[in-house]
């Protein structure tokens, strides 16, 4: 007996049960083809956008930053520092205190990482639901496979083999299907939350990096003004000292 025709034994309650198989498989492939370039492409985007922000912690130019941010906006990365960057830009061209505007800054850098985990986990509990009753949909087609083999030999009084072929062929598409379902939705959905993993991990360095970088600028910056004058001070005091010698 070949693949058609065993299908062909199978009954409403088993066909039942293999379309929704089907269809659940449909679904998780289209959903793990999705994540997997989603994924695919903000390691792409972060891989160019780190040496633009590497440039900008040694001291280069923050506009050339937000135009990479800009640039690679479907970048993690990029994402989490622009949100840093325009809440800080906010605060220095609203004429407040930079260096006041670190619970800002960390606020929204916060919020930036939440909703991007968010995005980047819609969808993995699709996933996570397909790969855990999969098989017990196909648990399910096999028991209904069973009972309706058990109620031929009943019908019949004989236990041939054309008369249990139809529950029998419920039960094995029915169990190996819903294996077969099961499988690549768990596979992908342990993949998929470990390299969200490795994207937080990613992001709080990031936004690290970036309070770092922001809020010891006004400091330095204040260290040189009170340098500068004080030595100008300094010179005048020390002149009409001179001179009265």
């Amino acid at each position: 007996m070949n693949f058609t025709e065993l299908l062909g034994h199978v009954g409403i309650f088993g066909g039942a049960v293999i379309v929704s198989l089907a269809l659940l498989s449909v679904f998780s492939v289209a959903m793990i083809i999705d994540k997997q370039r989603r994924f695919s492409s903000t390691t792409r985007e972060s891989e160019k956008f780190k040496p633009e922000f590497k440039k900008f912690l040694h001291g280069g130019d923050v506009q050339k930053l937000v135009e990479a941010a800009r640039q690679h906006q479907n970048s993690h990365v990029a994402q989490v520092v622009s949100a840093g960057i325009v809440e800080y830009d906010g605060v220095v061209q609203g004429g407040g205190d930079p260096a006041a505007s670190f619970e800002l800054v960390t606020s929204a850098i916060r919020d930036s990482i939440s909703e991007t985990l968010i995005q980047l986990k819609r969808g993995l509990g699709f996933l996570a639901t397909i790969g855990s009753t999969a098989p017990f949909v196909g648990l399910f087609g096999t028991v209904v496979g069973i009972i309706n083999a058990f109620r031929s030999i009943a019908a019949t009084g004989s236990g041939g083999m054309s008369v249990v072929s139809g529950g029998i062929a419920e039960a094995l598409v029915s169990t190996a299907l819903g294996i077969f379902v099961a499988i690549p939705a768990v596979v992908a959905f342990n993949q998929f939350t470990g390299k969200i993993e490795i994207f937080h991990v990613e992001m709080n360095r990031a936004s690290s990096q970036l309070v770092n970088r922001l809020f010891k600028i006004p400091e330095l910056k204040g260290l040189d003004l009170e340098e500068v004058e004080v030595k100008p001070s300094a010179v005048k005091k020390e002149g009409p000292a001179y001179a009265t010698r």
